[in-house]
Parts: structure tokens; sequence; C-alpha cells
């Protein structure tokens, strides 16, 4: 009842919608020269209709582009209004009921709001990526760079470290599920600091978005490598090789910054996986063909080293920030954890492979990446060196996604051309991470250690804070009782209410499942429980009947035997 009341106003406005709606139609057709009276009035209606329920926080980039035609309704808002939406909490009473529906479309558009916004240039493509495109996506952000540091690791952290990188990957599997869980929740979640935001507000936003790394450094240093002598005189500027190969490496990776469409970035990441493919088969390569051997060496344990292959193995499934644009590109998102169990198996097997075979063949003589320690003179070697700078570039535009779509999110939509601001913000992005390159000294070690921090915490311990607090400590009051999440069916469960393991599903407290007939007995399904129990006390008397009958029969029959013996 007190949800009905609640609901009541909103109720009336709609169906006071409807009425003005039907006297408008009717209104345009009596009077057929007045056109513009009936756009006018039918623009009225359209106004009013999205007038029902406004999202409670800003929604994601792509999400807007989809809404565009809301704009001119947002806009009359008061600021106070939009603050006190903000600063709501993120499950509203609203938004879980069924009834209550999230936004109501316009029945008819005015010509003015098609003249001042376009949808084709805010919307992003409506192309989605299937499964076997989501999986390559996923696997090129997470089996990349790790790769060839792997072998180091078990120098640093032993030969046991290897249960330690299992351990992150079930860890890390896990927090990618929660990510997924946190987008389920709301329909406006689409990137990873729209989960920030929903779960911590703007600061949230802010912090995640400045976890993302750039490689720019790897790729100029693994070229470096090949040519070490080379330089370049332009306009009196002199150029060595760092400094040449960085501007290169740029100018390659700039064009696959511009692409905004997974589905499209799902053919580069075929690219990316193969490369990784590829190094370390050159690496089983060089120790069987060309006779570099495998020599067993090496500690069982090694602790004071110990943090170091922590930091490693958890760098290498440290893939999260993508995650949620991948889930948001998919054509199924209930298969998403299909795609995150492949790709980490994937990445598992790799990783291990290539820190045994990387090990056994260095030993403790082993670099942070295995392709320095590689024979300059095998083909072998310089395959997998020219591979290990194809496989940053794959990557880049998959790991810039979630910075350049947050940035795009500040754009007010309808005053740009949404294709335009997108390639300057994305060229920008990429210039300023060659800026910093060229002009911070060891800026290669200082984002060793940031990027091993932040991903971390973009890994672990975001997934995990960010669902406990949208899912968990957020609760509203509903009908007088507290409105909890289910983790196992993915819905909020009523009050005094418990999971059933065999009917999938919530029930309520004094609910009982009933093995006899395969359902749980409850206010909604006593009378059939009552049939059962009929029936069973039915069967009880027809049995025991039975059974006294042919006692008395079989004692009966005894005694008329022996009085025939005694005749």
């Amino acid at each position: 009842m007190k949800i009905d009341e609640d609901l009541g106003p909103d109720r009336e406005d709609q169906f006071q919608t409807d009425d003005e709606e039907n006297q408008g139609e009717r209104f345009c057709q009596s009077d057929s020269d007045s056109e513009s009276d009936c756009m006018d009035s039918s623009q009225y209606l359209s106004n009013n209709s999205f007038d029902v329920t406004t999202p409670s926080w800003p929604q994601s980039y792509s999400m807007a582009g989809k809404t565009s035609s809301l704009t001119s309704v947002y806009k009359r808002r008061q600021g106070s209004e939009v603050d006190s939406s903000l600063s709501s909490p993120f499950i509203s009473e609203q938004s879980l009921g069924k009834e209550v529906p999230s936004f109501i479309l316009p029945v008819k558009s005015s010509a003015s709001s098609h003249s001042r916004f376009s949808v084709n240039e805010l919307a992003p493509s409506d192309q989605k990526a299937s499964l076997a495109q989501s999986i390559l996506n996923g696997t090129n952000v997470l089996c990349g760079i790790g790769l060839l540091t792997m072998p180091y690791a078990i120098k640093e952290g032993g030969w046991l470290s290897l249960i330690i990188l299992s351990l992150f990957g079930v860890i890390c599997c896990y927090t990618g599920i929660l990510l997924k869980n946190c987008l389920e929740s709301s329909p406006g979640l689409q990137t990873y600091p729209d989960i920030g935001q929903a779960a911590f507000g703007v600061g949230g936003r802010l912090v995640i978005s400045a976890s993302c790394v750039e490689y720019v450094i790897m790729m100029s240093d693994n070229l470096s490598t090949l040519f070490p002598n080379m330089y370049m005189n332009f306009a009196g500027i002199h150029l060595d090789c760092h400094q040449i190969f960085s501007i290169t490496a740029t100018l390659i990776v700039l064009p696959t910054v511009w692409l905004r469409d997974l589905s499209v970035l799902s053919y580069l990441s075929v690219g990316g996986v193969g490369a990784s493919i590829i190094v370390a088969l050159c690496l089983l390569w060089t120790g069987v063909i060309d006779k570099i051997g495998f020599h067993p060496t090496g500690t069982a344990l090694d602790l004071a080293n110990l943090p170091v292959a922590i930091g490693i193995y958890g760098f290498g499934f440290s893939g999260h920030s993508v995650f949620p644009n991948i889930y948001s590109s998919m054509k199924e998102p209930s298969r998403f954890p299909t795609v995150l169990i492949t790709s980490f198996i994937f990445c598992w097997l790799m990783y291990t492979g290539a820190a045994i075979c990387g090990f056994l063949m260095f030993g403790n003589s082993i670099e942070s990446q295995y392709t320095l320690n590689m024979p300059a003179q095998f083909v072998s070697s310089k395959v997998a060196v020219w591979t290990a700078v194809v496989n940053p570039m794959t990557k880049y535009a998959l790991v810039m996604m979630p910075v350049a779509l947050s940035l795009e999110e500040l754009v007010p939509s309808g005053r740009f051309s949404s294709c335009g601001v997108s390639l300057i913000i994305r060229t920008l992005l990429v210039t300023s991470t060659l800026a910093v390159a060229l002009a911070v000294p060891f800026f290669g070690f200082v984002m060793a250690l940031i990027g091993s921090l932040l991903a971390m915490l973009v890994a672990v311990i975001f997934p995990c804070v960010c669902y406990l607090s949208i899912l968990h400590e957020r609760l509203t009051k509903l009908q007088g009782g507290d409105l909890r999440y289910c983790q196992k069916c993915s819905h909020f469960k009523p009050p005094r209410a418990h999971h059933c393991r065999v009917c999938k599903r919530c029930v309520l407290r004094m609910d009982h499942h009933c093995i006899w007939i395969s359902n749980c007995v409850g206010h909604a399904n006593y009378k059939v429980f009552f049939v059962f129990v009929v029936y069973a006390v039915i069967a009880c008397i027809y049995s025991l009947v039975c059974k006294a009958s042919v006692n008395v029969l079989g004692t009966l029959s005894c005694e008329l035997h022996c009085l025939f013996i005694i005749l």
C-alpha cells in the first residue's frame, strides 16, 4: 500500500498525459491547416512524457548519445535538482518497482529538435561484438607485456611462486565477475569510471580514470635495441634512437586509437594474441631447435624477493579497466563470465609455459624481459624482438579506451560533432603520452612502479570495494522491510526471505523445500502440498489396512489348520 501511495502522483501524471495526447491528436485531425499548432502540441506532450522519471546520476557517454533527444528536458531542470539527484542513493525506490519505467519515449519529436541535434552524430556504432571477438579482446588485454617478465618472476620468488600466479588468476577472474554484477545493477553503467561514480561519487570516477597506464616507452625501447646507433637531425633538432622510435610508435598507434568500435578492434586483437603466441614459440624454438637447452636450477622459495614476483604476477592479470567496455560491447552480455574464464585460462597457460621454459633456459642470468637474453644471431631471437614491438601496438587502443570515454563524457552533447570531438580528444591523449615519454627522465622506471601499484588497485581492490558499496551496503526501504540483493539469483529478495539452492530462487523464510513434490512449499502453492499430504495419508491407511487384513487372515488360517489336525 505504501508503494502505491508513493507511485500515485506519477501514475496520475501518466494518465493525464495520455488524455492530453488524445486531445492533441483530435485537435490535429480537426484542424489540418494549422500544422504548426499540431507540432507544438505534440512537442508539449513529448516534453511532459519525459517528466515521469529522470536518471539519478550522470550517464555514460554512449548512453548520453543514445538519449540525446532528452537534452532539452534536462536543461530546464534547476541546478539544485541536479545536485540533489547526484547526492541521492544509487538504487532508488522507483527503480526497484517493476511498474515504473526508467524513461518513456516521446510519441512525436519536433522538427526543431532534429535540426538542433543529430542522433547519428552523437550515438556510437550499434554494432556489437560476438563471443569470439570478446574473447579475443579480453585475451589481448591480459596476455601481453607480462609474458616477457614471467621467467624473471621465478628467479625472484622461486619455483613455488607459481602457486601465487595461479592464485592471482583465480582472484582476478572473480573480481572481473564482480564488475559484471556492478554493471548489471543499473543500465546506465557502461565503463569502469561509471562504476566508480556509482559507488563513491565523482571522486571515484577521477581516481579510476587516472589508473590507466600507457606503454609508449616499451615500444621505443624494443625498437632502439634493434637499431641502437640510429639518429636524425631535423630542423636543427637532434633526435636519438629512443626519441625517433617513440615518435614512430606514436604515429603507428594513433589510427588504432581513433577506432571506437570494439568489434573492429577485435581484428586488431587477433594480431595481439598471435604476437603473444609467436613470442612464446620463439622462446621454445631457441631452446629446442637452436640447442640452447634446458638446465634445471633455482630455489624453491625466496622470501626476500617474493614481493617482486607478486607484483609481476599481479600485473599480468590486470586488464580490468577494459572489462566493462568489453561487457558493454557484447551481443550477449550474459556470456561475459565465459569470456573471462576462457581468457584467464589461456593467459595462465601462456604465462606458466613461458616462465618455466625461460628460467630453465637462462637460469639466474635471466633479464627482466627474456628477449634480452636470446642470442642476437638466431632468427628466432629477431622475430621475438620484432613481435615484442608489435604486441603493445595492438593493446594501446584497448587500454586507452576507458580514458578516452571518460573525457568524452565531459563534452556537452549537441554542441559539437561527436566524431570530431572524439578524434581531437584521442589525438591529444596520444600526444600527451608521447610528450611525457620524451620529457620526463627515467619515466619507464617510474611508470613500472606506479603501474604495478595501480594495476593491483584496479584488478583486485577497486572491484571488491565498488561491489560492496553498490550492492551490499546500500539498502532501501520498501513496504516497511529491508530489500537486500541476492548474489545467487541476481535479484532483490523480499524481506524475511532466503535463497533455495534446489529451486534456485528466493522464497519466504517459513517456506521449505519438499523433495516429494520437487518444489518449495509456501503461500503460493500450499494447496498442492495439502493434496499431497491427503494422498500420503490415504496411502498410509490403505497400506495399514492391507497389512492388518493379511495378518488377520494369516492368524485365522493357522487356527483353522491346528483345529483340523486336532480333529
